[in-house]
C-alpha cells in the first residue's frame, strides 16, 4: 500500500489520479511530480517500486506544501481577512459567498438549509 503524506493512495488508480487524493495536489502538480520522478502517468499505484515511491515521497516533502500545513495556511489566510475587516473577510464571517456570486436564489451551500419566515397576520378592524 502506497502511503504518502499520511494518505493511503488507492492501489487500482493510475499514478496521475492516485496522487490527487492528497490535499494540495491536483492533476498538473501530479503530472509534474511524476515527470520529475521519471514515472509514466499510466502506471498504477500498486505497480510502483519502492524506489519510485521513495522518490515521489521526497519530491512531495521537499517541494510542495500539502495536507495539514496547507490546510492551516489557508485557515490563517481566511482569519487574516476576517481580522482586517475587508469585504472578503466580512463575507467569510457571515457565511456568505465570497467571490461575487448572487445570493437571492442560490448559494445554499454557504447559507445552509432554508429558514422559513412566517407571514405577518393582517390587523382586524
Amino acid at each position: 500500500m502506497a502511503r504518502i503524506a499520511g494518505i493511503d493512495l488507492p492501489k487500482n488508480k493510475r499514478g496521475e489520479i492516485g496522487l490527487t487524493y492528497i490535499y494540495g495536489i491536483g492533476r498538473s502538480t501530479a503530472q509534474r511530480i511524476l515527470n520529475e520522478a521519471g514515472i509514466s502517468y499510466d502506471v498504477k499505484v500498486e505497480e510502483w517500486t519502492d524506489d519510485q515511491l521513495a522518490t515521489i515521497r521526497t519530491l512531495i516533502n521537499d517541494e510542495i506544501k500539502v495536507e495539514g500545513a496547507l490546510r492551516s495556511e489557508v485557515q490563517l489566510n481566511i482569519k487574516r481577512l476576517m481580522d482586517i475587516g475587508c469585504y472578503r473577510g466580512l463575507r467569510h464571517r457571515k457565511g456568505l459567498p465570497v467571490r461575487g456570486q448572487r445570493t437571492k436564489n442560490n448559494s445554499r451551500t454557504r447559507k445552509g438549509k432554508r429558514k422559513t419566515v412566517a407571514n405577518k397576520k393582517k390587523a382586524t378592524k
